[in-house]
């Protein structure tokens, strides 16, 4: 199953089949492709090959700079909404 995108055509597999022919859908992705994983209907991963040049380096501080441990921590913002409040509220809402 293919879906097609702005630029991209990908494949769609629903987890069965993933499971059943996993070996051959992992050399679909070797060969570059990106795979859709569907449970049911919704996507819900994507599998993709892994990239030799990634978009984020890891460099070194710049000298001076303070360990990450000791940079400071902006004020904590004063907002008139109970913080955790709303999270249980978003939580029962999931229920």
């Amino acid at each position: 199953m293919t879906n097609s995108g702005y630029h991209i055509v990908m494949k769609q597999v629903r987890i069965a089949e993933l499971k059943a022919k996993l070996s051959e859908y992992l050399r679909a992705v070797r060969r570059g492709e990106t795979i859709a994983v569907l449970d049911r209907e919704t996507p819900i991963a994507q599998i993709m090959p892994v990239r030799a040049s990634s978009a984020l380096r890891v460099r070194k501080p710049a000298p001076g700079s303070p360990p990450p441990n000791r940079v400071p921590l902006p004020k904590p913002a004063k907002l008139p909404v109970d913080i955790v409040q709303l999270l249980l509220e978003e939580r029962q809402g999931q229920r």
